[in-house]
């Protein structure tokens, strides 16, 4: 087990650093658990890394950072079970299953992070029957503060299932995850620009009409991107877009020209406003067909901060609304658009769509461009129906008023102080969001 002189580790927006006392890099199960204990002995906490794609510190270590990249790769696979090890990326995971004819249910547009970050931290897709990538785990194996490595699962011991498939880190270090996966398949993908009034009045018809329903919004135009994702029957062939229009509707609009005009509203603020209207007003449609996870995710090489908020799904047009009206109010403007997506309800202790279907509302805003005025007007706004943050998106709220927000947090709480009483896997973030140990 490799030890390294540490670096400062940085997030991928560049907002959040640390500098560990150490850099252990396991490449076994055993050597997770000396990691882990030999810093125990020390004082010190343990922080598994994954690819610093969280927008807060919840992966931030002090103590021992357990870089998993060397812990990678797919353990088994037993029918719909896939079994990986923790520090295998979405990406990696995605050609794997790809490579067995198997696939996740639902994702996110992102798969650069881990499986253990992605989950841990509650990633999600979109889908209303459909939940976030943690709903689609069965069985997951930690190693605990101890050194012991557990498995846990809805029939072994259900409690810390319940409370390790979206904990933070803070239960232990996820060592394997086991995935039910499905069959291949294909999506069509139907994304154009529609009114976003239209879009509102429509939404309940077309999140039941659709399996994945989703759409951006640019906030000073009248137009939303939406996207609607669904599967193709079994034995479906993918049409995807050509390679030409491929790079030029991704790399060189989306990623390379949205980059420039970015770039122009951060050096004359006074332009984002008409660069945004610019933006929306040249949004076209686009339709094709691809293997699942090719249409899940889109490249994003443009960087950005994020807050993102769950809601009751009911109060999206209510939220909506106070955004478009107060937003323009901002002395600082946007840039970015406003993304909106939705999920199924699930019974995860810390889950953001624990016991409510939900919409996420995530708001965006360019690296380095002023973003704190507008982030606090979207989480006063989201408070007003009960918001739940993304916990891996920036937010102010700490544990005081996420326990309010939470039926489970205390039983969350309850687990955590006995599988780590000393707090060994805690480190600021989960010190604000989760509070002390008990």
């Amino acid at each position: 087990m490799a030890q390294n002189t540490p670096p400062a580790w940085r997030n991928w927006a560049g907002t959040e650093t640390a500098t560990a006392t150490e850099i252990r890099s396991p490449a076994d199960v055993t050597e997770i658990s000396a990691a882990i204990t030999s810093a125990a002995d020390r004082g010190l906490t343990v922080r598994a890394r994954g690819s610093g794609h969280s927008f807060t510190a919840a992966a931030a270590a002090h103590g021992v950072a357990l870089d998993l990249s060397h812990w990678t790769g797919v353990v088994s696979a037993d029918g719909a079970d896939v079994t990986v090890r923790s520090g295998t990326t979405l990406a990696e995971l995605n050609t794997e299953l790809d490579r067995r004819g198997r696939a996740m249910a639902n994702l996110g547009d992102i798969d650069a992070q881990t499986v253990s970050g992605a989950i841990s931290t509650g990633t999600h897709g979109t889908g209303a029957r459909l939940g976030g990538i943690a709903t689609q785990v069965s069985a997951l194996e930690l190693v605990l503060a101890n050194g012991s490595a557990v498995r846990c699962s809805a029939t072994e011991r259900p409690e810390l299932f319940a409370a390790a498939r979206i904990s933070l880190g803070a239960l232990g270090v996820i060592s394997t995850v086991t995935l039910r996966t499905e069959p291949a398949f294909v999506l069509a993908a139907a994304e154009r620009p529609e009114p976003l009034e239209q879009v509102l009045e429509q939404l309940d018809q077309n999140c039941a009409d659709n399996d994945h329903f989703e759409f951006y919004w640019f906030p000073y135009g009248r137009k939303a991107l939406t996207k609607r994702n669904n599967r193709l029957p079994v034995g479906a062939l993918p049409r995807p877009l050509g390679p030409v229009r491929q790079f030029f509707e991704y790399e060189v609009l989306e990623n390379g020209a949205f980059g420039a005009l970015c770039k122009i509203g951060r050096f004359v603020p006074q332009l984002v406003r008409p660069l945004s209207k610019l933006s929306a007003s040249v949004l076209s449609p686009r339709s094709y067909s691809d293997v699942s996870h090719k249409v899940f995710v889109t490249s994003r090489r443009v960087r950005f901060v994020e807050s993102e908020y769950a809601i009751p799904r009911e109060a999206l047009a209510e939220v909506l609304a106070e955004l478009r009206a107060r937003v323009p109010q901002l002395a600082d403007p946007v840039i970015f658009p406003v993304e909106v997506r939705v999920a199924a309800r699930d019974d995860i202790w810390l889950s953001t769509a624990h016991d409510r279907d939900s919409a996420y509302i995530a708001v965006h805003q360019y690296r380095g461009m002023p973003y704190r005025d507008y982030f606090a007007l979207f989480e006063s706004i989201a408070a007003s129906v009960g918001g739940r943050p993304h916990w891996g998106k920036m937010h102010t709220l700490d544990a005081e008023k996420l326990r309010d927000l939470y039926p489970r947090f205390d039983d969350f709480a309850r687990i955590r102080s006995e599988v780590d009483p000393d707090g060994i896997f805690r480190n600021p973030y989960t010190d604000r969001v989760l509070g002390p140990i008990s």
